[in-house]
């Protein structure tokens, strides 16, 4: 099969039919799996440096930077910001230049921030704009979630692409764990000797080597960059320019996706940065960052379960129970919060948050195991003398693809909104009332069209 459908790491695939189950068998899974393997430590990076800031914003303070606390969390909020406006954008790239080619360039492109970043923060003198500017950089690797879902939806067929994409978001998702583990700990070791720079020292006399936040991702950075370059593929079926995919801002089914996927994955990106913060305000008396990364590790690792799960029993079938459990889980939280007549409870409160963030991982998991199948349904019925045939199928990968990387260009708004809200007027329990109204919204849509017995769109 190699041979005929040059299927060979680093090189371009002329004809690539996953839903031909003798293509498939006889080599086709196994190049899938090879750009899968590649592409998910390449998600992993993508979202440690998005968030990085969350773990270097309170040690500046104690290194000498003289910022508030509003310009502390405009450097945590801006990467949200960017990574959710360059998402539109990344969600066409991979038709238009490649997944290899692609892949490994926005890879390579997190060097930027991460070393930028080691450089800025060894010089007290360093202004908040060129950190607003790093922040700002950091956007970069929210963005590549985006090409990488589209890129990796083109290479599965219909059946397994649930379980696919649930595991590249999945343990590409857990980046943000992986990092709030990791910083604290690299920044408190001189790991790369005289090369990574002079520490810090504290007002309190503790030697920090803040720099590690961003130079412990260059070499992985480069490592995953060069494997993406030599062994992942290109699919010229793929192939289209930004007119071609731009169809999907006339599907409703478009626009009902970015809706339904910004309650699970908003919420959990929304989540995972203002946990710290939550958990701080909510009981001072516990240090937040010793349990802020399970939240983030939690929903990462049940998201490749939501995928599974609804391959077998039907995305919105799964995605409707999910967010009422996602409404149970929000009413346990504030049950749990201390008030004027309780002191709460930090346990129930952590565990209801726990089952909150998991509910966010398979709701991300299987909401986008629904994508393909509405847009393979939608399409047939729109094109009836097609169907069956190569051109059609390709139209509804093409498709798929692109409202994969849509749905998480708008989702992704909520690593900003969701953060924003709990500061605003609306305070922690406003927060949450308006998070439970919408995810009831959430439930009527996904029952009204794709879930209940007439249907629209049965997925």
């Amino acid at each position: 099969m190699s041979n005929k459908y040059n299927t060979r790491g680093g090189k371009l695939i002329n004809d690539w039919r996953p839903e031909v189950a003798e293509f498939w068998e006889g080599g086709g899974e196994r190049v899938a799996k090879r750009n899968l393997w590649i592409s998910i430590p390449a998600l992993l990076l993508a979202f440690a440096v998005w968030m990085v800031w969350s773990a270097v914003i309170v040690h500046l303070p104690e290194i000498g930077f003289a910022f508030d606390d509003g310009q502390l969390f405009w450097l945590a909020a801006l990467p949200g910001l960017t990574g959710a406006t360059l998402r539109i954008f990344y969600s066409f790239m991979v038709p238009i230049f490649g997944g290899r080619r692609w892949t490994a360039i926005s890879t390579a492109s997190l060097l930027i921030p991460a070393l930028w970043m080691g450089f800025a923060v060894q010089d007290p003198e360093t202004p908040f704009s060129v950190f607003a500017i790093i922040a700002l950089l950091c956007g970069l690797g929210g963005a590549n979630f985006s090409s990488s879902m589209s890129n990796i939806s083109f290479f599965y067929p219909k059946a397994k692409q649930g379980t696919a994409l649930g595991l590249n978001a999945g343990l590409g998702n857990l980046g943000v764990s992986v990092m709030q583990f990791v910083v604290p700990i690299v920044i408190g070791l001189g790991i790369f000797g005289a090369l990574g720079g002079a520490p810090q020292i504290t007002e309190a006399g503790k030697t920090l080597y803040l720099q590690n936040a961003g130079f412990i991702w260059v070499p992985f950075i480069i490592l995953v960059s060069i494997a993406a370059w030599f062994m992942m593929n290109d699919i010229s079926s793929a192939k289209a320019s930004f007119k071609d995919q731009s169809i999907i801002f006339k599907r409703k089914h478009n626009w009902i996706m970015c809706v339904l996927y910004m309650a699970t994955f908003g919420s959990f990106i929304g989540f995972s940065a203002a946990f710290p913060m939550l958990i701080k305000n909510s009981f001072p008396e516990i240090n937040a960052l010793k349990y802020a990364f399970l939240g983030p590790l939690v929903g990462a690792l049940f998201r490749p379960l939501g995928g599974w799960i609804a391959d077998k029993l039907g995305g919105a079938r799964v995605t409707f129970w999910n967010y009422i459990v996602m409404i149970i889980a929000v009413i346990g939280v504030m049950y749990f919060l201390p008030n004027e007549s309780s002191s709460g409870s930090f346990v129930g409160y952590f565990i209801s948050f726990m089952v909150l963030f998991i509910t966010t991982g398979i709701g991300n998991g299987s909401t986008f195991s629904m994508i393909p199948v509405i847009f393979r349904t939608f399409l047939e019925r729109l094109n009836p003398e097609r169907v069956g045939t190569e051109d059609l199928f390709i139209e509804i990968r093409k498709e798929s693809a692109a409202v994969v990387g849509f749905t998480a260009a708008v989702a992704a708004y909520g690593a900003f909104f969701v953060p924003k809200m709990f500061g605003s007027g609306l305070g922690i329990t406003g927060t949450f009332i308006a998070l439970i109204f919408f995810y009831v919204i959430c439930i009527v849509l996904t029952w009204w069209y794709y879930s209940r017995a007439k249907a629209e769109i049965p997925c």
